[in-house]
């Protein structure tokens, strides 16, 4: 497949888990890319693999003048944008009691204000019928007592999807977010876990395993291709089955 030849694609938090693996889809499917990581080293290494179709920029999703530098070197590589995939974010797993002011900034300055504010800078680069996809979480379609803070922030991204694509869709750009359910990746990665625990997080999900990152990268890239061109304002969950079925 060649959907995105010759297309302009930026990947923040590209350097591992999901993003990564969107990174490998687009450039497989003729893109040029453009990622971003907080780490040099990962960064190059990324881009050392893709190839010279990929572009690397050292970047804090929560801080803005990452951003706007990020936007700048879109700027001069290729003038242009025709796919976001706002990927970059953190995880924060603690009790409600136990979450600090820090905890709070950090994760509301990576998961939201990183999202709201990549968006924002790097609109006036999207094309007419480009699109954007966030990536959001299943955990923000069930309670669960540990995920209060990640939780929020993932709505509160999820949110943009809808209220922003109200707002661009004069443009002809579309906006949608991602939820994953249980996705196998350094975040949360399934041979960390203890066998107990690691059966009973797969016993929660019908499909009774953990996801890939490769098959979030597919649904992405469908969601961000012309093969979507009337999907708008929705969440994707890409789970197993975990939120919406109860293995039997």
């Amino acid at each position: 497949m060649n959907r995105f030849a010759d297309r302009v694609v930026l990947i923040t938090g590209g350097t591992s888990g999901m993003g990564l693996a969107a990174a490998r889809r687009f450039v497989a499917e003729g893109a040029q890319l453009v990622i971003t990581g907080r780490d040099q080293r990962r960064v190059d290494a990324t881009v050392a693999e893709l190839g010279d179709r990929a572009l690397g920029v050292v970047a804090d999703a929560a801080v803005l003048d990452d951003l706007d530098a990020m936007v700048e070197a879109v700027e001069n590589r290729h003038g242009r944008l025709d796919v976001i995939f706002a990927n970059a974010g953190i995880g924060t797993f603690k009790p409600f009691a136990e979450i600090s002011e820090a905890d709070f900034d950090r994760a509301v300055g990576v998961n939201f204000k990183g999202v709201f504010f990549t968006i924002q800078r790097a609109l006036p680069l999207l094309t007419a019928g480009g699109s954007i996809v966030i990536n959001a979480s299943w955990t923000m379609h069930r309670g669960n007592g540990v995920l209060t803070l990640y939780s929020a922030t993932k709505a509160a991204a999820h949110n943009l999807a809808r209220t922003v694509a109200a707002e661009v869709g004069g443009r002809g750009i579309r906006v949608n977010s991602i939820s994953p359910g249980y996705i196998d990746t350094p975040m949360y990665p399934e041979a960390a876990l203890g066998a107990e625990e690691a059966a009973a997080v797969k016993s929660q999900v019908v499909a009774h395993r953990f996801g890939r990152p490769d098959e979030i990268a597919g649904a992405v890239a469908f969601l961000a291709s012309a093969e979507a061109s009337y999907i708008n304002a929705q969440d994707l969950i890409v789970d197993g089955g975990l939120v919406a079925a109860t293995p039997a």
